[in-house]
């Protein structure tokens, strides 16, 4: 009786670690944005010259992240829908090599992160984003560019207009309420709150 129940229990564990496993490799899989939320609205920088490079670096316009990224991204957009809103992506994951490209171009720290560390954008955990207004499709007004690398761009810079303090409080705030943090010399950029799950990265966007 004994030898059989514990044959029964090392069944239900064995059962009970596979699923386990199974749940870990679909919450750390990378996965396309858009096959999670669609309605996200997408604007590649790096797929176009139209960056701080001046160089296309990404081969096609498409935005990778975590799974577990894609779908807090989503209850963002669910969220902001309600507020007649939309969120922009500007980027998601970046391969390391992209990164060693921005940091020979600008090698500082508050806003490129250094390739020899890695950034949380390598991991697949980190986006870079915006609102816009759902029915027409404009920006926000958050007083600078994305990638404007200028105090202005900090998000505790305060020299400005409210309506601008106000957007940016918003998307401070959403994003956090959805396991996102912050970034002080950034906006617009956001790290998922576990990041450091994830491991660096050099896989191509294709």
């Amino acid at each position: 009786m004994d030898r059989d129940r514990n044959h029964t229990n090392r069944r239900r564990s064995s059962r009970a670690a596979a699923e386990i496993a199974e749940e870990i490799q679909v919450m750390t899989a990378m996965v396309l944005l858009s096959d999670i939320d669609p309605t996200i609205i997408l604007d590649v920088r790096y797929a176009t010259e139209n960056n701080f490079t001046g160089q296309v670096l990404y081969p096609v316009a498409k935005v990778y992240v975590q799974r577990v990224v894609a779908e807090r991204l989503a209850d963002v957009q669910s969220h902001l829908r309600q507020e007649g809103c939309a969120l922009k992506v500007f980027d998601g994951y970046r391969p390391l090599s992209i990164q060693k490209k921005m940091w020979e171009i600008v090698p500082d720290e508050r806003y490129v992160a250094d390739p020899r560390k890695g950034s949380r954008h390598n991991r697949g955990a980190a986006v870079d984003v915006t609102i816009v207004r759902a029915a027409d499709g404009v920006e926000l007004d958050m007083g600078t560019p994305y990638d404007d690398f200028s105090e202005k761009s900090h998000t505790r810079y305060s020299d400005l207009p409210v309506e601008i303090l106000r957007n940016r409080q918003l998307l401070a705030d959403t994003m956090k309420r959805f396991d996102f943090l912050p970034f002080e010399t950034e906006w617009w950029h956001f790290d998922y709150k576990e990041w450091g799950r994830f491991d660096i990265l050099d896989i191509p966007i294709e």
